[in-house]
């Protein structure tokens, strides 16, 4: 993908994110921060919100945002080679803020379990 092309992904994938945060919701930076916890947690088998064919899509779909090979190359039909490079890092993002935002709420219940058995 060309740089401007990732930088068009990029742009439209924060907006999408800015645009699907809710009142009291974790602030972009708490969700992005949990994201290696989240990680780390699924494969450590903790946490098991997460799928492992989620887990798969979202690697895949940061490899084709990052790669330079498209699916429907800018090269040939500009605009819809541009749209699929913006939607995949739109999902992506929007997705991984989700899951984030899903992994918060367990660790704060985890946290809270572990308190009361413990203390």
């Amino acid at each position: 993908m060309r740089k401007s092309n990732r930088a068009a992904a990029g742009a439209a994938a924060w907006q999408a994110v800015q645009h699907n945060a809710r009142p009291g919701a974790p602030g972009l930076g708490e969700r992005a921060a949990a994201l290696p916890r989240m990680l780390m947690s699924r494969l450590r088998g903790r946490y098991d919100g997460l799928s492992v064919s989620r887990l798969l899509m979202f690697v895949l779909g940061l490899v084709y945002v990052a790669s330079p090979i498209d699916l429907v190359p800018e090269l040939f039909v500009p605009v819809l080679g541009l749209a699929d490079d913006v939607g995949v890092a739109v999902w992506l993002a929007t997705s991984l803020m989700g899951e984030s935002e899903r992994y918060l709420e367990w660790e704060r219940r985890d946290e809270y379990v572990q308190g009361h058995v413990v203390g």
